[in-house]
């Protein structure tokens, strides 16, 4: 695989499950992820953790088809890669079948022999530390990471480790400002923040979390528009359309 290599920042970097909602970021983006978040966002499940190696590239898939310039990563799904052997099994099949420029694995110094290797294969790797979605059982467990002095150290010691091993990037997930401060003062890669530091190299949200699919989301989202209220008020027209007979109209129907 080619080495990646950011040529500007801010880094912009959406997530996208599908063809036309990757056509539709494309432009405007220098990074697109296949996020596992798919497994929420789009099926509607209470976790990460049920979305299989199939699932992750049949969407992927689906989004290389969308994507002529910005950098595709897929992520590796929950017990896709527990050993380095069945990682770098598995990035292989994901690459192969997906064409796409890295993968990404959540952890920090647990995964580090597993980079290693992948990075040795010639696989680009996106880091992922912080709040680690794949980890979480309960809504409960979504906490904000760096509260204490031995999460910020965690933190740190997870930085080093999967730089070491040779990571393009970093996510860094729900962390408190002053600690991904100190992140980024020692980082040697572009650090990618979601509901971390302005000062990031670049910033990732989830596309259905921004356009307004949901009416909670969490703190670090920024709503951009309302789609859910917009589809809903269409439905509604076009129901309302139907029961009254004013839809199709003679436009409509083929003679």
């Amino acid at each position: 695989m080619k080495k990646i290599i950011f040529k500007k920042k801010p880094i912009v970097c959406l997530t996208a499950y599908n063809k036309f909602f990757a056509e539709m970021v494309d432009d405007y983006c220098d990074l697109i992820l296949v996020g596992d978040s798919l497994g929420m966002a789009y099926y509607g499940n209470s976790s990460t953790r049920s979305v299989s190696l199939n699932d992750i590239i049949r969407h992927a898939k689906s989004v290389r088809m969308g994507i002529s310039k910005s950098i595709m990563v897929v992520d590796m799904p929950s017990g896709t890669y527990s050993t380095p052997a069945i990682a770098i099994k598995n990035a292989k099949k994901i690459i192969k079948e997906t064409k796409c420029d890295a993968i990404k694995i959540e952890g920090g110094k647990e995964v580090e022999k597993t980079i290693k290797l992948l990075v040795k294969n010639k696989i680009n790797v996106m880091g992922h530390i912080g709040l680690l979605p794949q980890k979480i059982k309960s809504i409960k467990d979504f906490k904000v990471k760096g509260k204490n002095l031995n999460e910020s150290k965690k933190l740190i010691n997870d930085l080093k480790c999967i730089e070491d091993a040779g990571v393009f990037s970093v996510v860094v997930e729900a962390v408190k400002a002053q600690v991904v401060k100190n992140l980024i003062t020692i980082s040697s890669t572009p650090l990618i923040g979601i509901g971390a530091s302005k000062n990031c190299d670049g910033q990732i949200l989830v596309l259905e979390d921004l356009i307004g699919f949901f009416d909670r989301v969490p703190k670090f989202v920024k709503k951009y528009m309302n789609l859910k209220k917009q589809v809903t008020n269409a439905v509604k027209k076009y129901s309302a359309d139907v029961r009254n007979r004013k839809f199709p109209t003679h436009k409509n129907i083929y003679y």
